[in-house]
């Protein structure tokens, strides 16, 4: 489930235990990463699932763990 997969990213990535994310946790205020650790971030994400590269005016609107899963979803058979 791509979900699941976000969440493990993140936690493999950033140290990050799988318990205290869920689909409305935010990159930048709830997690604390910056701008730069969210683009390597989606850069994993389009790697793993294969994505074409998010557009910028996508990127923007990315803002939850939940947000990202939809996207990909969205633009994956997964």
């Amino acid at each position: 489930m791509v979900y699941d997969k976000i969440i493990e990213m993140l936690c493999e990535q950033f140290g990050l235990e799988a318990s205290e994310l869920n689909e409305n946790t935010t990159f930048l205020e709830d997690i604390g990463i910056d701008s730069v650790d969210v683009v390597e971030l989606i850069v994993e994400v389009e790697d793993e699932f294969g994505l074409d590269e998010i557009p910028e005016e996508e990127l923007k609107k990315l803002r939850t763990i939940g947000d990202l899963a939809a996207y990909v979803t969205a633009h994956t058979a997964g």
